[in-house]
């Protein structure tokens, strides 16, 4: 009875000592070192990779910069900017984003301007965003209402048209200081500058031209006559030939920088087709513009001029921009409120996203490098 009964706490013991194992039948396997108690640590997902480049858009009744994720198709920051945020570009390595910012009241074509509020000019300047921190860094000087503006390719400078002063302000924007003037059209708007660099194109509303400037001398080159309310302009990666928009005329201008003329005056059909933006394939081969009240995208073949296919996107579509490989299309739908996601060989509407309050402008940068 005894021997038993050691026998029977001598097995109790070694349960105990073995931690408790399992009805004492087998041993327990080894504590992990690195965590407490033997634990295993919780499985965690790796982080995503960043995506090879962002869509930033300007809201220009909300004062703000939406930052979109291309991948996940969602706004992964919104950045305070200032009254009237319109057009906006990157640096060339996307490290800095560069906003147009206006106090002058919103008014669209005829609208008798003695009965809007006045100006505030206090607002008036280029916002200089920092992308890898997403914050506003400063404010500098683009001249009387700006409203879009080009970047030269080695971030030095940029040319901003001010809409209510019939110029383009030549900017230093490594020193925040104001280099030249130079007189434009009547209402002058889109700003687009060539690829090699040399000129830029700035459309005019106001008068229906468009004048080229010597980005070197800084002085206007010449100017050319386009159908009525160009609004923007893009050129081919070749720098050959650059199409411009006029709203009113419902057309795309096709010029021949050497002569800076036109050569082919495309007439796009539609209901309330009103050409607005335009970006052009990295391959030079299709020319995409947006058409305001139109609703749509519509598709220009660069070898035959002609229009070969549209996509209907969100309201009174405007800015427009392309993913750095050109396979998919975002345009600013303002009245929605929303950006439209298009595959460009299908032309099929892959997602909407919504953003701040009327967008306007569209820049796509490749991500930035983390500091």
């Amino acid at each position: 009875m005894i021997t038993r009964c050691f026998d029977r706490f001598a097995c109790l013991g070694l349960c105990l000592g073995a931690s408790l194992a399992a009805a004492c039948g087998g041993p327990r396997p080894a504590a992990d070192a690195t965590s407490p108690g033997g634990t295993q640590p919780a499985a965690t997902a790796p982080a995503p990779p960043p995506p090879p480049y962002y869509v930033y858009v300007t809201n220009e009744t909300g004062g703000d910069l939406s930052v979109i994720n291309p991948i996940s198709r969602t706004v992964v920051a919104t950045i305070q900017l200032g009254k009237r945020p319109r057009g906006i570009k990157a640096s060339p390595d996307g490290t800095l984003l560069f906003a147009a910012l206006s106090g002058s009241p919103m008014a669209g074509p005829g609208v008798d301007e003695s009965k809007l509020p006045p100006a505030d000019k206090t607002a008036d300047g280029i916002g200089v965003v920092d992308a890898v921190a997403r914050k506003l860094l400063k404010v500098v000087n683009g001249g009387s209402d700006p409203e879009q503006l080009a970047v030269s390719a080695d971030g030095g400078r940029a040319f901003i048209a001010n809409e209510d002063a019939a110029a383009v302000t030549v900017l230093d924007l490594s020193s925040g200081r104001i280099v030249a003037s130079v007189p434009a059209g009547s209402e002058p708007e889109g700003v687009t500058m060539s690829p090699n660099g040399r000129f830029v194109y700035v459309t005019s509303e106001g008068d229906g031209r468009v004048t080229a400037i010597d980005t070197a001398a800084n002085r206007v080159i010449t100017h050319f006559d386009v159908p009525p309310r160009p609004r923007g302009s893009a050129f081919s990666p070749d720098g050959g030939h650059a199409y411009v928009t006029s709203e009113n005329g419902g057309t795309v201008s096709v010029v021949d920088t050497a002569k800076h003329r036109v050569v082919k005056t495309i007439k796009l059909t539609g209901e309330s087709v009103r050409p607005m933006g335009v970006v052009v394939s990295p391959d030079g081969k299709r020319v995409f513009v947006s058409t305001g009240r139109g609703g749509s995208v519509i598709v220009i073949d660069s070898a035959t001029n002609a229009a070969t296919g549209s996509v209907k996107v969100g309201d009174r579509p405007w800015g427009i921009g392309l993913s750095p490989d050109g396979k998919v299309l975002y345009t600013a739908n303002g009245p929605s409120n929303d950006v439209s996601v298009v595959d460009t060989d299908t032309l099929a509407v892959l997602g909407t996203i919504k953003v701040g309050q009327r967008p306007w402008g569209v820049a796509v940068a490749p991500a930035p490098p983390a500091r």
